[in-house]
């Protein structure tokens, strides 16, 4: 029986394990990827560890998600961040080079090869044929000093793509589809693959910009094959020697299967507040819009923006709208300022921004009250733009441009014939924003801000667990919700007792208080909780509050792992009726926690105990043997550590 593609990569990178689904496996990691919203926690535990070099193929950390610098904290972060790299054998891309997966994808990512990133959109080198995974800070750590990854064998579903996207239909379109058909939960324990005669006519940029939502389906990651057009487009960026076929054997079999004709799309839109809530933008009507946002690492390629400076070019935007333009990499900058296309946008009336993440993580450009704003973006979470009341929807390029001009939502169909853009035989490759780390390392001086602040360690697993459940949640809570991301907090990064004050503040905002005056407790959610971004501080600040475990119905993928990795028990309700009956600040218990972690391990259901109710709740904890030892020794840094 043959091997999809990226079943045959994850075979490439065995450490140990079964390739069956739901079993633990783990893998050699190739490359790593951190940003500075995460990065300084990543590399102060890499410190921690005490290794002196990093032991990748290739680590880059790069600056684009806190790039206001309003006030000292973020550029202190990033001369750490810059220091530290040079100490360790890190790549450093200065901040202005672009947003990680942007650069990664033109100038570092192979096919075939692995890359683990600290940011939940890693998975955007699926659209080269790597096989890129988003995860906490500390498993990168870990990764870079060489330490496998660890995961459950995720199933294969196979998306086939038949036909060709007709004008004004983009890969953001695709996605979008695949996200109404399949939810922000369908792609959880999965690995989405596509295949098909379809894929041959995207180019690279629009396979990444599928692979990168595929995120937000929830899934593992999301992998393209590595084919002519692959090779074309490393050619181009003059990387051809980094080529490698990565296909699917002719009789590989897959878990789940979905098709997908592509003449049949129409332009698609996320209405607010979830990217799974997908209409066609002519169902939706012309709704007002009061701003429009392009750009973000899911769409601020070359090819992106010259299709949208086709559109806006001789035309001005709706008086009504502010439209803001984020160049995803300075390569794209620096292409569309040469070719004429950045003065088009300007003259046009669009507000150039920093090649940078920008509004897309709600630093900078929050919309006024009640606002509609359209954005290119990945992700349309309640609040995520700063403005709480604001009303985001998630389209494409040229949806967006089109909209821009009129005012309205827009179907782009309308604005007549589509603008074509050739295929780029030579990008300008330019990567003096790329610093390579220090010949001599001891020669380098760890520079430390007086904002980092030494991270929560948790201890040994204690006999017994106790305390109140301090909140009761619903579904679908993201770790936005969790721990809040915008331009006042996120400069706080390296500063987790600080952040620790804001934890779910969104859903009740006394919650910080009275974890601290219970001296911590239990967090109750339901499904999905955790979605989102791969951020550790939504573990990291509970841990800082005393949260001993997390009980809900279901977990996101990277929010678990990140709760084990700090020691925290995440626990679902194997019987859903005891989630209803649970109250807010009910005493909880969960007595020989030792003993029920290790027999967790082997498959048995873990006892809470309801104090106040006098009832008893079992418990599912499904976790290797290893991760019982994390949880034992009280998180990842102590069991890498040999502590706990």
């Amino acid at each position: 029986m043959g091997r999809s593609a990226a079943q045959k990569i994850l075979a490439a990178h065995l450490v140990e394990g079964s390739m069956t689904s739901g079993s633990e496996i783990s893998i050699r990691i190739d490359q790593t990827l951190t940003q500075d919203s995460t990065g300084t926690m990543a590399y102060l535990q890499f410190e921690a560890i005490g290794l002196p070099r990093v032991k990748t193929r290739l680590s880059v950390s790069y600056v684009d998600h806190n790039t206001l610098q309003s006030g000292f904290e973020n550029a202190d972060d990033h001369k750490y961040l810059q220091t530290v790299a040079a100490k360790y054998g890190v790549r450093f891309s200065r901040p202005g080079n672009g947003i990680c997966h942007q650069v990664h994808m033109e100038r570092f990512g192979v096919p075939g090869q692995t890359l683990l990133g600290s940011d939940s959109h890693t998975p955007t080198c699926g659209g080269l044929g790597m096989l890129a995974i988003g995860a906490g800070g500390l498993d990168v750590a870990v990764a870079m000093g060489g330490g496998p990854c660890f995961l459950s064998m995720p199933k294969i579903h196979r998306v086939v793509l038949e036909g060709r996207l007709r004008p004004w239909v983009s890969a953001k379109d695709v996605i979008l589809e695949v996200l109404r058909r399949l939810s922000v939960k369908g792609g959880v324990g999965r690995i989405v693959e596509y295949a098909g005669p379809g894929v041959a006519s995207l180019s690279v940029p629009e396979r990444a910009t599928i692979t990168n939502m595929g995120a937000e389906l929830g899934a593992t990651t999301s992998i393209f094959p590595s084919d002519a057009t692959t090779r074309a487009f490393l050619a181009a960026q003059g990387r051809e020697g980094d080529f490698v076929a990565v296909e699917a054997d002719a009789d590989a079999v897959y878990d789940e299967e979905t098709v997908i004709d592509l003449d049949a799309l129409v332009p698609l839109a996320a209405r607010p507040h979830s990217p799974d809530n997908v209409s066609g933008v002519g169902s939706i009507g012309p709704v007002r819009v009061d701003q429009v946002c392009i750009g973000s690492c899911t769409n601020s390629s070359y090819l992106d923006m010259m299709k949208v400076a086709a559109v806006l070019k001789g035309k001005t935007v709706h008086p009504e709208v502010s439209l803001t333009i984020s160049p995803g990499s300075r390569q794209v900058l620096a292409m569309l300022s040469s070719n004429g296309a950045l003065a088009d946008l300007v003259a046009a009336g669009a507000r150039i921004l920093e090649s940078a993440c920008g509004p897309c993580i709600g630093m900078g450009q929050s919309p006024r009250t009640d606002a509609v704003s359209l954005r290119t973006f990945n992700r349309n979470f309640e609040g995520r733009s700063g403005t709480a009341s604001a009303q985001v929807y998630l389209v494409s390029p040229e949806t967006a441009a089109a909209s821009a001009l009129a005012g309205v939502l827009t179907d782009p169909r309308t604005l007549g014939a589509a603008p074509v853009v050739a295929p780029v035989p030579h990008f300008a490759v330019n990567d003096n924003l790329v610093v390579d780390p220090a010949a001599d390392p001891d020669s380098v001086a760890i520079v430390r801000g007086p904002n980092i602040k030494p991270f929560p360690r948790n201890k040994a697993l204690p006999p017994a667990l106790s305390g109140k459940a301090l909140i009761r949640l619903g579904d679908n809570i993201t770790t936005d919700h969790i721990m809040p991301s915008n331009s006042k907090l996120l400069p706080y990064r390296s500063n987790v007792p600080y952040l620790a004050g804001f934890c779910l503040t969104p859903c009740d905002p006394d919650f910080p208080k009275r974890a601290r005056e219970n001296g911590g407790g239990f967090i109750v959610g339901g499904s999905n909780y955790g979605q989102g971004s791969s951020r550790e501080h939504a573990a990291l600040a509970p841990l800082e509050l005393g949260i001993r475990g997390v009980l809900v119905l279901s977990f996101a993928r990277i929010h678990m792992a990140n709760l084990i990795n700090n020691g925290i028990l995440p626990l679902t309700f194997a019987d859903p009726a005891d989630y209803a009956a649970l109250d807010p600040m009910d005493e909880l218990a969960v007595d020989d926690a030792p003993g029920q972690v290790r027999a967790a391990a082997q498959g048995r259901d873990v006892t809470v105990r309801n104090v106040t109710k006098g009832t008893a709740m079992r418990m599912c904890l499904p976790i290797s043997a290893r991760q019982a030892d994390i949880l034992l020794a009280g998180g990842l840094l102590n069991y890498t550590r040999g502590e706990g």
